[in-house]
């Protein structure tokens, strides 16, 4: 029998769940914008471990869990910054989870968080300069440093034996700060970089971008961009022009959008993003079945951690400030204390309840170093047939 829930189970129980009072917790993520076919699926990730806690009667004394939501729209730092202040000041929400893209992450967190002292956690923001940023020990997130990607980027294509490539970035803190990492791992690996170009979302023409990289030539395009706006774009406009036939995409871009735009075209390119095991991805893809939402997309895991950490935590610390919670976060997430896997949330809120320890794994494998960052483990994929084929795990 399943030690877990199943997501019929906690649809049956949040029927008859009984809320004493109610806590707002916010999830600010790009619901529009350049990732909007991720976030399609990171919303409702995070939204099913809320339920979970829900149906399961024992956070907080029975409280109940509200969700509030609002776009961050991943590239439009004044409209997420207004966002999130209509999050704490107009709703009240007791927690964020997000935002998702590193720019508008890194501005919500210094213009609304640290000013009303609110807790947030990003599970898709990886900018290694939010690693240094001043935060008060409000901010967390779940997925890795880019730090990481870059050298985890850089092993698969020395591996596969690529010495040399031409590289194209969006001009974003997430676009140059992946850029350096990678190329100072490339580089020191023995690979080379012909070029590194940036370009712009919302362009209608690439053509000027991919003459630039077709000059300096390589033996793969990196394209470190977002799947539904100009990383897309460079791409297709490099595949008109013949100008590269494989490619290689860091997790900006590895999105089922890859697959029903271009099809086989991609055969051959491969590409990284932030991943659990396979065996946690197979229980959570177990426990999520029917939910209506793909939790095998890139940062979903992240999202259902992001939101059961800021509600582990609120429950050990018996508060619901952020003011209080957030020195309970690491505590939550890492050893010592009971593994607690995805699905087992009223486990978890049981045995914090009775002030005992936990050390939460989740959906991810979930385990908090210095900056309040998530270790890391990658995906490496390959696109065969059109499809997303896993070669293995990093």
């Amino acid at each position: 029998m399943k030690k877990f829930m199943t997501s019929a189970a906690i649809a049956a129980l949040m029927a008859g769940a009984a809320a004493a009072e109610d806590v707002k917790l916010g999830i600010i993520l790009g619901f529009t914008g350049p990732i909007e076919s991720m976030v399609a699926h990171m919303a409702p990730g995070a939204e099913f471990a809320i339920k979970e806690a829900n149906a399961s009667g024992k956070f907080m004394g029975g409280s109940n869990i509200a969700v509030v939501t609002a776009d961050s729209t991943c590239v439009d730092a004044a409209a997420a910054t207004a966002a999130a202040e209509r999050l704490i000041t107009s709703d009240g929400v007791s927690g964020i989870v997000g935002a998702d893209c590193s720019g508008v992450t890194g501005a919500i967190l210094q213009n609304v968080a640290r000013p009303n002292g609110m807790v947030m956690i990003s599970p898709s923001a990886t900018s290694p300069a939010l690693s240094a940023a001043e935060d008060d020990g409000l901010f967390f997130r779940t997925a890795p440093s880019d730090a990481r990607q870059g050298q985890v980027m850089s092993d698969i294509l020395i591996e596969q034996g690529i010495k040399s490539v031409a590289l194209t970035y969006v001009n974003t803190d997430y676009g140059k700060g992946l850029t350096e990492a990678f190329k100072a791992a490339y580089e020191a690996a023995g690979g080379q970089i012909t070029v590194a170009v940036p370009h712009e979302d919302g362009k209608a023409d690439y053509a000027a971008e991919v003459g630039t990289l077709a000059a300096a030539g390589g033996d793969r395009l990196v394209v470190l961009g977002y799947a539904d706006e100009g990383g897309a774009g460079v791409l297709r406009a490099a595949l008109d022009a013949g100008a590269f036939d494989t490619f290689h995409f860091a997790d900006g871009m590895v999105s089922e959008s890859l697959g029903t735009n271009f099809g086989t075209d991609l055969d051959g390119s491969t590409g990284q993003h932030p991943s659990p095991s396979v065996e946690l991805a197979d229980r959570f893809a177990d426990l999520t079945k029917g939910a209506g939402f793909d939790a095998s997309s890139p940062f979903v895991p992240e999202s259902y951690d992001a939101a059961a950490l800021i509600m582990l935590a609120m429950q050990a610390a018996g508060s619901t400030d952020p003011k209080v919670y957030k020195d309970k976060i690491f505590d939550v997430a890492n050893a010592p204390g009971e593994k607690i896997q995805s699905g087992e949330l009223a486990k978890g809120m049981e045995i914090l309840a009775a002030g005992g320890q936990i050390d939460y794994v989740g959906a991810s494998g979930v385990e908090l170093i210095g900056p309040g960052e998530a270790a890391g483990n990658y995906r490496e994929m390959k696109i065969e047939g059109g499809q997303q084929v896993t070669v293995q795990f990093r």
